[in-house]
């Protein structure tokens, strides 16, 4: 949120520097993120004097061209080359000097230097008011009053603003700073504390008067639970035209573009008071009437930017006696604002339901300034002040005329909280002991009521619009803050509680394997848990029915949690490869959601992704691209580390993967990981492979807790390993060359391992060959080629049997 100093300086007359009152807001709980410079007029002016063109003839080379000499103030005359039609002797214009800098409309500076033109020396500049930035017109110079001195800065001519502008990072909670007189309202009671006591000066409508009662509209809430408050009045014979100067640079200062006298009056009083107002074109309400309602569920409704909105049955709009004209404290409608050719208004100001305007706010996905208000809770009680303070501005500067009584409806009060405080509790939770009389002076200070003091505490009124403070705690805080922070002290004593947490607490495991990854050159990404539900879909392991769906989605693409990591990392990879970082290595810790028929399940996993090549490309060393047994390697050492071992390794069948692997503990697997299918890669758009494994984090966490260190002799005997080359068909998996040879020798055979997949050239047709090794040990003897040569036969006549497979 931006607040100009000057801005704010209307409400309290300080004289502080612009740091020393941020670091008093900081204090206060408004932290200044940032202060900056405005300027209404950008460089200020600086270098432009006002000068007389003293003569003007045609330029000798160029037929569009002037040359003239000008009287600045200097010792003698400048020559100035110019090309405006208007130029003549006798005038008086401004004048960019040599050195001066000037600035187009997107802002970026230029410097006026001597220079030769068309053979012609020129030092300086006769300006059009566009390159000043004094208006928008370049049809020629500027031709000032005659009266003006030569040699006269410019700024001390045209009406030049400079301002300070506090960023400030306001919390959620405080909806009655998000304004200059909420912002005001806070510095004072931290000036009080300074023993400086500065009057708050509010805005006067003691002039405000009805001219004539000659527009009259009536008003009916229907629906007072969304609309606790809502006031009118109309204003005619208005002039739709620009904005006076110092109202465009208010709100130029706080980021706002001016539009028209009358919306920059609406915008003005929502950031001078906090109360958001709308302004209907009296011509375009039919009938006569607004009506407070909701509408039937699915009406069609177009907004001021253009977009037809679906509305809900539960939105609050604003209408008349025939259709909606604005979607209440969200966006107004395109059929019933303010143009040029507005001459009377209905200007609305209200109380509008917090909870039901968020919800409206986010169900459209709309986020305006005055959503951002209204759905955090304003002061209900400023509403037909703020009105009338519009009104009297639209009347100064529009030409406007009140006609017709304010139209209030304001049936159940907002009544002020009732709150008990007790000194004990303050000391419990402060630290220490703050004097009584500065409790009551600072509460005094907040507009918070002392009705009672007793021994023990005191009974308070909090005022309506502080809707953060309704509890002790709360009321202990406001102390604290006016106090300072920086004036509690700080006790010599230390206290301090060590938990009894065991090593393999979640978070401690996570931290171990994530700099292990990172160590080997992984990147940690954090992926929305949020995504679209067409991703079920791509698979038929995920199950739409199982999705878990969000109440108020802020798009279509963002509706439901996802049942996978696996796309929401594919989202990152295929971001960085067409940014042109195509070697990646990333993994993620995060959750996954199910929704079953009788509950909803979240299970913990960790994803890795790797593609590309392994490493970077250097002079020293080859590219390799990552492959299978790269990241089987990864996969294997995250279990290692754990310590855990006896792993059961199996084929791996998923739509998700095209080859693939699957480790398990008994029956709690534990990562299935390969190569994504290439149809789910083209669904994002990524040409080149990538490998991915999906831990099941919950239960790696409980094997690694149960996991139990077993120390076993060194066998005395060596492993033996044979190779096949097998030309298969392309319907056969390895899970099936993997299982036959279980099944033909269980006692000897300790590994299968399918080391190369070749499918191409010299082959014949739907056919592949798979490289497969046998490694074969026996615990009590060295075993001979005699044996070795039995079983490889047996496993040969299996495999041609059952498979078709021949050797190459």
């Amino acid at each position: 949120m931006k607040i100009s100093y000057n801005w704010l300086k209307q409400f309290i007359n300080i004289d502080w520097d612009a740091e020393k009152t941020g670091e008093l807001l900081t204090d206060l709980g408004l932290e200044i993120e940032g202060i900056e410079l405005f300027e209404s007029v950008k460089g200020g002016l600086k270098g432009i004097v006002i000068g007389e063109v003293l003569t003007c003839v045609q330029h000798p080379n160029a037929d569009r061209l002037k040359l003239t000499t000008v009287d600045i103030g200097a010792d003698k005359p400048l020559q100035i080359v110019c090309g405006a039609p208007n130029v003549a002797a006798g005038q008086k214009v401004p004048i960019a000097t040599i050195g001066t800098e000037l600035y187009t409309a997107e802002g970026d500076a230029w410097t006026i230097k001597k220079g030769k033109i068309r053979g012609e020396e020129s030092h300086g500049m006769i300006c059009a008011e566009d390159e000043l930035g004094l208006g928008e017109s370049h049809d020629g110079i500027m031709i000032l009053d005659a009266k003006l001195k030569v040699g006269t800065p410019a700024s001390k001519v045209f009406n030049i603003e400079n301002d300070i502008v506090f960023e400030i990072g306001l919390t959620p909670n405080r909806a009655d700073a998000m304004s200059h007189y909420g912002v005001a309202r806070d510095l004072k009671a931290g000036l009080l504390q300074k023993e400086i006591n500065l009057e708050l000066i509010t805005p006067s409508v003691i002039a405000y008067h009805v001219d004539s009662r000659t527009l009259k509209i009536d008003v009916d809430v229907l629906d007072k639970e969304k609309a606790p408050r809502y006031c009118g009045v109309t204003i005619v014979n208005l002039k739709v035209e620009a904005s006076p100067t110092w109202l465009q640079n208010r709100l130029k200062a706080i980021g706002l573009t001016p539009i028209n006298n009358v919306v920059d009056v609406t915008n003005y009083v929502l950031h001078d008071l906090g109360q958001p107002l709308h302004a209907f074109d009296a011509n375009k309400i039919s009938g006569n009437t607004i009506e407070v309602k909701t509408v039937k569920s699915g009406t069609k409704f177009t907004t001021l930017d253009g977009v037809e909105r679906t509305l809900h049955k539960d939105d609050l709009m604003i209408c008349d006696a025939e259709k909606p004209m604005c979607i209440a404290g969200v966006f107004g409608g395109e059929n019933s604002g303010v143009t040029e050719a507005t001459i009377s208004i209905f200007l609305e100001s209200a109380y509008f339901n917090p909870v039901s305007v968020r919800k409206t706010a986010k169900r459209h996905g709309l986020n305006t300034d005055a959503s951002f208000r209204f759905e955090r809770g304003i002061d209900p009680n400023i509403t037909s002040y703020a009105l009338r303070h519009a009104a009297l501005l639209l009347c100064d500067i529009a030409g406007g005329e009140i006609a017709s009584d304010i139209f209030d409806a304001y049936p159940n009060k907002i009544e002020d909280f009732q709150v008990r405080l007790s000194f004990d509790n303050a000391k419990k939770l402060i630290g220490e002991e703050i004097p009584r009389e500065t409790i009551k002076s600072i509460l005094s200070s907040l507009d918070i009521k002392v009705n009672n003091v007793t021994e023990t505490g005191l009974g308070l009124t909090v005022p309506a619009y502080r809707n953060d403070v309704q509890r002790e705690a709360d009321i202990i805080e406001e102390i604290l803050r006016v106090y300072g922070y920086n004036n509690i002290g700080i006790t010599e004593k230390l206290n301090a509680s060590i938990s009894n947490t065991s090593k393999f607490e979640d978070f401690k495991v996570q931290n171990v394997i994530g700099n292990q990854l990172a160590a080997q050159g992984f990147f940690e990404i954090m992926a929305n848990s949020l995504t679209t539900p067409a991703y079920t879909e791509l698979s038929e392991q995920l199950n739409a029915d199982h999705n878990v769906e969000m109440l108020n989605p802020l798009s279509n693409d963002l509706g439901v949690m996802r049942q996978s990591l696996l796309f929401s990392g594919l989202e990152a990879v295929a971001h960085n490869i067409n940014r042109r970082r195509s070697d990646l290595k990333l993994f993620e810790f995060g959750k996954t959601y199910h929704q079953y028929s009788d509950n909803r399940e979240e299970h913990k996993h960790l994803s890795l992704f790797v593609t590309g090549n392994k490493t970077e490309e250097r002079w020293n060393n080859q590219l390799a691209p990552s492959d299978f047994f790269y990241l089987k390697g990864s996969v294997e050492t995250v279990l290692q580390r754990l310590g855990l071992n006896r792993i059961k390794s199996s084929p791996l069948k998923s739509d998700l993967f095209s080859e693939g692997l699957s480790l398990s503990i008994g029956k709690h697997k534990l990562v299935d990981f390969g190569l994504v299918k290439n149809s789910i890669l083209k669904h994002f758009g990524i040409s080149q492979r990538v490998l991915y494994a999906d831990f099941n984090w919950d239960n790696v966490l409980n094997m690694a807790q149960h996991n139990s260190i077993k120390f076993n002799t060194i066998a005395k005997y060596p492993e033996v390993r044979r190779d096949f080359a097998l030309l298969i068909d392309n319907t056969v998996t390895f899970e099936d060359i993997h299982t036959i040879a279980k099944q033909t020798e269980k006692q000897l055979l300790k590994n299968v391992n399918l080391f190369d997949v070749y499918e191409g050239k010299n082959l014949p047709a739907n056919k592949k060959s798979y490289a497969v090794s046998f490694t074969f040990q026996d615990e009590h003897k060295t075993l001979t080629d005699k044996q070795i040569d039995k079983i490889m036969n047996k496993l040969q006549a299996n495999f041609e049997n059952k498979l078709g497979a021949e050797l190459r």
